[in-house]
């Protein structure tokens, strides 16, 4: 037995872990569980399925990873859970395996932070940098890019996308897609609407202020138009090149039947 191994673990034989990392006590690995360099597993951490995970990766006590997913269509099928470098999984949080309806993997990229009670299901794709506050609870299918921020007991629906440097307040329901930089609110449970753009996100990922001022501006434009999401994208295409309107239009050209999530009124966003 590895040292860095605690004596109470349950770790398959078939298991393939780097000697660098650390599995605490009453831990329990399957057999095809694959674990990179220096992760640390605290304790009481059951990790199944094919799952691969990268290096520096933290689990605290009763995560549990790589179970089946709660999607009544599963009938068994090969799935796996891929989770990438540097992230952090707290207490009680869960993530499960693929659907073969979802190409079969649920993926973690890099340097996430995945708070307590969360859930990520089946299928999900979370990007770099991303922030997931205590029990958020992701439904199938759900994509999130690079550098969002969900704050606490967010529920987001099935197949719907959170968009690059986006910030969703607590306490409310995603039901349509999220734009990249902005800001969507809430309260008490209620849908999420667009509230402004979030320059405080923008400004601590190294947007200038012009690069802000743009996104405040598109943002406004494309919400202020009155043609259909259609015509709003053609229009789009058409728009100066620069990093606000690329990460946008990367967004918007995927077609999407989720609707685009709006603000109450659109002369009330604000930057």
């Amino acid at each position: 037995m590895n040292n860095s191994f605690h004596p109470t673990a349950i770790i398959s034989e078939k298991a393939q872990i780097d000697k660098s990392s650390y599995i605490g006590p009453f831990c329990v690995i399957g057999p095809n569980v694959k674990i990179g360099k220096n992760c640390k597993l605290i304790s009481n951490i059951t990790i199944e399925g094919n799952t691969t995970i990268g290096k520096n990766c933290q689990f605290f006590p009763f995560s549990v990873i790589g179970m089946v997913p709660q999607d009544l269509k599963f009938k068994g099928e090969k799935s796996s859970l891929i989770i990438g470098d540097g992230n952090t999984f707290r207490e009680h949080s869960t993530v499960h395996l693929g659907t073969e309806g979802g190409g079969g993997v649920t993926r973690i990229g890099n340097n996430n932070l995945v708070m307590t009670g969360t859930h990520i299901a089946h299928d999900c794709k979370i990007g770099n940098n991303i922030v997931l506050s205590h029990h958020v609870a992701l439904a199938g299918h759900v994509q999130i890019d690079d550098n969002a921020i969900l704050s606490a007991m967010v529920g987001v629906v099935q197949f719907r996308r959170i968009g690059s440097y986006s910030m969703i307040g607590g306490l409310c329901a995603v039901d349509t897609d999220i734009l990249p930089f902005t800001i969507a609110s809430g309260t008490r449970g209620s849908r999420a609407f667009i509230s402004g753009i979030n320059i405080v996100g923008m400004k601590r990922n190294g947007f200038t202020k012009e690069e802000i001022n743009s996104a405040s501006e598109v943002v406004k434009k494309f919400f202020n138009d009155t043609g259909t999401l259609k015509n709003k994208i053609e229009k789009f295409k058409k728009n100066q090149v620069n990093i606000v309107n690329e990460i946008i239009k990367k967004f918007l050209i995927i077609e999407t039947k989720n609707g685009i999530c709006h603000p109450i009124s659109t002369l009330k966003i604000k930057n």
